[in-house]
């Protein structure tokens, strides 16, 4: 299997007729998202060329320092999106940051410690990313749950408070359906690989001319990879996150979004 893609300049011009596609439905269907769409495209271009030059050099040097330093600058930067998420929850930058960071270690440290990838940075850096970025949705889907579930049962809450609750048994059952809400969405994209969908990873490797069963071992430790991610940073925003919507004195505080 020799055949690869080419993708020249030329080509990926072209291909550009494709977020056309998108402009014009925004146009035709009045939805006024074809400002807010060429911003976003060209903003992931100019990040893309950026990080693609930043990887070539890291690649090159394969240092260390550089690869973790690199690492944490991917998990800051989950944590600042994690923290836009949180609508107005205290200290959210600070949960999102230990959240990622915990997710990430211990996910990383067992493909690594077990052999399944090495430490070096073309293999480390994009896993890491990809553990990263599921756990920031995941951690995003936590927070939206919090909020929108404490909102609705306000006055149950209150009342268990009221009866002599304490906060972490009056917000058991909100807690627990916040790790489910940030949980269910990777668990639903498993349960369709193969018969739905060719998840991204499998279809790169297959079309960059690896053997398809090499191309499925990679994504099955993928699969294991990123239930173990989204768990992780779920189970650590909901349980930390919970609290801040009580002061010291037990009483039930819910944030102002910031917008």
């Amino acid at each position: 299997m020799n055949s690869q893609i080419n993708v020249n300049n030329w080509s990926l011009a072209l291909a550009f007729s494709l977020v056309l596609i998108s402009l014009g439905i925004s146009y035709r269907q009045q939805l006024k998202l074809e400002k807010e769409t060429i911003i976003s495209v060209l903003r992931a271009v100019v990040q893309l060329i950026i990080v693609g030059f930043l990887l070539k050099f890291i690649f090159n040097v394969n240092s260390m320092v550089l690869t973790i330093a690199m690492q944490l600058f991917i998990v800051y930067n989950a944590a600042r999106n994690g923290k836009k998420r949180s609508q107005g929850i205290p200290g959210a930058f600070v949960i999102s940051w230990w959240g990622l960071l915990l997710s990430t270690t211990v996910t990383m440290g067992i493909l690594v410690g077990t052999g399944v990838i090495k430490f070096v940075p073309f293999q480390v850096i994009p896993v890491t990313g990809m553990v990263a970025g599921n756990s920031m949705t995941a951690v995003g889907l936590v927070y939206r749950s919090l909020n929108q579930q404490f909102k609705d049962q306000s006055q149950q809450v209150f009342e268990k408070l009221a009866l002599g609750a304490t906060p972490k048994l009056a917000a058991g059952e909100i807690v627990r359906e916040a790790i489910r809400t940030g949980m269910q969405p990777t668990i639903d994209s498993v349960r369709t690989y193969g018969l739905v969908s060719l998840p991204g990873m499998m279809s790169g490797l297959i079309m960059a001319g690896v053997d398809p069963i090499r191309a499925i071992k990679y994504q099955i430790m993928v699969v294991f990879m990123l239930l173990s991610a989204t768990g992780i940073a779920s189970v650590f925003a909901s349980f930390v996150a919970y609290k801040r919507f009580f002061n010291q004195r037990w009483i039930l505080q819910l944030p102002h979004s910031k917008g």
